[in-house]
């Protein structure tokens, strides 16, 4: 219990991702909120933290079936983000798109707040694009350069961009503001949950948003919270 007072939420997620589901149960977030401890989190958001030490500890020891990112090298964990994340980011944002137009078309008189899900989906969608192509063509092939150099013994050309640090900051900053236009859809949609005259393509509207939700928050824990502190870690054992 008092190691576990002291952990971050990133560092407890990293270790067992199990962990996720119960930081979600009590309002606490683990991806962009990651860098907080688990009795500042509760603090701050009126949890009880022995209730909450409680149901972590329960879930034992991680099971064999689950990935132990925190293993993985850097290079696995960008093509596994790009793999996953990213393509379903891509795929994602379209198919919610048409829904989120057709939504706010039918229903948009009658419950105004299906505009403002669009709208603020749209910018999400936009940022997000905007967001993978910077990781994918600036910081992502460094981190591989990062992992090639060590393998092979050699030196790593210095970046434009001086250290990996720089990008790593700009991409945490990114991720808030998803997480931001995220909490704002959740909070427009009453956390997904539609009203009683939604029709069918309403409901699956909403339930792909939860879902888009759900992968987001691992996405950016795997990336703020596993990736990055080992990209940067990496670079400060090559200078």
């Amino acid at each position: 219990m008092e190691k576990l007072n002291g952990q971050t939420i990133g560092e407890i997620v990293a270790d067992d991702y199990r962990t996720a589901g119960i930081f979600k149960k009590f309002g606490l977030d683990f991806c962009c909120g990651g860098k907080r401890t688990v009795s500042e989190a509760c603090e701050k958001k009126g949890v009880d933290f022995d209730k909450l030490s409680k149901e972590l500890l329960s879930l034992g020891s991680v099971n064999s079936a689950n990935h132990n990112y925190n293993d993985w090298s850097p290079a696995l964990l960008v093509d596994y983000i790009i793999e996953r994340h990213h393509e379903f980011v891509r795929a994602k944002t379209s198919e919610i798109e048409i829904y989120a137009h057709k939504v706010a078309r039918v229903h948009g008189e009658r419950h105004e707040e299906v505009i403002q899900i669009r709208d603020t989906f749209l910018t999400l969608k936009e940022e997000m694009l905007s967001h993978l192509m910077k990781e994918e063509e600036i910081l992502f092939p460094y981190i591989k350069q990062l992992v090639n150099a060590e393998k092979k013994g050699k030196p790593v050309e210095k970046p434009d961009f001086k250290t990996a640090a720089n990008p790593v900051a700009m991409m945490e900053a990114e991720h808030e503001d998803a997480g931001n236009l995220m909490a704002q859809i959740e909070e427009l949609s009453n956390g997904f949950t539609p009203p009683q005259d939604a029709c069918a393509t309403y409901r699956v509207l909403f339930q792909n948003l939860e879902g888009f939700q759900d992968d987001l928050h691992k996405h950016v824990h795997l990336e703020n919270n596993v990736l990055f502190p080992k990209a940067l870690e990496l670079e400060n054992r090559l200078n």
